[in-house]
């Protein structure tokens, strides 16, 4: 692919986008949960800047470059609604406090930037090898969380102590010192073993290295689809990245909308199974849903979710 826009741009923008993630975490540089009123500032916040973004564009380019942007935005935007249930899973089965999670989000929003640059460059030819295993694997996977997501909300909430038999700890430590231990927001901690010291990953790192494998098998899906919008790599990976930046506020307008609607978590449920059996429709190349559908049938459960909280809610136990 080839782009009019210069390394200059992509260094600006970058620089950029790296002073914005910089404030953003000076402002959650506390160990606590993020309210809602917090996500919604920061989601109109990331909603805004990619709208100047897209002026500037106008206003330097041209206005068709600004469409194109506007439309690979809009896209990735809706594809990412996906990988939002994923995430919600993911830090589900790892029992994460609220107070960890900006740090867990904020790092994976990171690698993702690195990540889906590279994807960019490479094109759509890695992508055409590899994306139907991949998918396959993970849409597998994606079913099991909402099947483990299910299993989880018919039981009283328990907070994990002990991450020995974890099944990311029993994987991982094949290959990488784990300890069995949350260590606070720490990703790597010092445990001592006899007479000396062994740095070991912390649960909490396993997360974010699982929520890093999500943005990584959906970019095989949403990166080709803009890039069949546009083919201006810095038009495509702008766009990618206005998109994943806004994820993690909305994540935790979701959040905070799932712990008030006491149906909401089903209705997640059922997101998730829809996901998983979308992926493997698509690696196995029975059916393809565009983009607009996929949206749709999120947000008809999405509200589904949030009427029948109030029409039927759950009573308490102890009601």
């Amino acid at each position: 692919m080839i782009s009019h826009y210069t390394p200059v741009h992509l260094a600006l923008f970058l620089v950029g986008i790296v002073v914005c993630l910089i404030i953003d975490l000076r402002a959650h540089g506390r160990d606590e949960a993020v309210s809602a009123a917090s996500a919604l500032r920061w989601s109109l916040f990331w909603i805004g800047l990619a709208m100047l973004f897209a002026v500037y564009i106008f206003a330097t380019n041209s206005a068709d470059d600004a469409a194109l942007f506007l439309a690979g935005y809009g896209l990735e935007k809706s594809l990412s609604v996906d990988n939002l249930f994923v995430i919600m899973a993911i830090v589900s089965s790892f029992a994460v406090k609220e107070e960890y999670l900006h740090r867990v989000l904020y790092y994976g929003i990171v690698g993702a930037l690195v990540l889906r640059l590279v994807f960019v460059a490479a094109g759509a030819s890695l992508f055409a090898v590899l994306g139907p295993y991949a998918m396959t694997v993970f849409g597998i996977f994606v079913l099991w969380s909402a099947w483990k997501m299910w299993q989880e909300s018919k039981k009283e909430h328990t907070e994990i102590e002990d991450y020995s038999n974890h099944w990311s700890v029993v994987w991982t430590r094949r290959f990488l010192p784990v300890h069995n231990k949350m260590s606070g927001h720490d990703f790597f901690v010092r445990v001592r073993e006899g007479t000396r010291e062994v740095r070991k990953a912390t649960p909490l790192f396993l997360c974010l290295v699982v929520v890093e494998i999500s943005d990584i098998m959906f970019a095989f899906d949403s990166v080709p689809a803009v890039i069949a919008i546009t083919h201006d790599p810095f038009l495509v990976y702008t766009s990618n990245v206005f998109a994943i930046l806004g994820l993690r506020s909305l994540y935790f307008l979701l959040t905070a909308a799932k712990g008030r609607l006491s149906r909401l978590n089903q209705a997640v449920i059922i997101i998730l199974v829809y996901v998983g059996l979308k992926m493997l429709l698509d690696a196995s190349g029975l059916l393809h849903l565009p983009p607009l559908v996929g949206l749709a049938v999120v947000v008809f459960f999405l509200c589904g979710g949030i009427a029948a909280s109030y029409l039927w809610p759950v009573k308490e136990k102890n009601d």
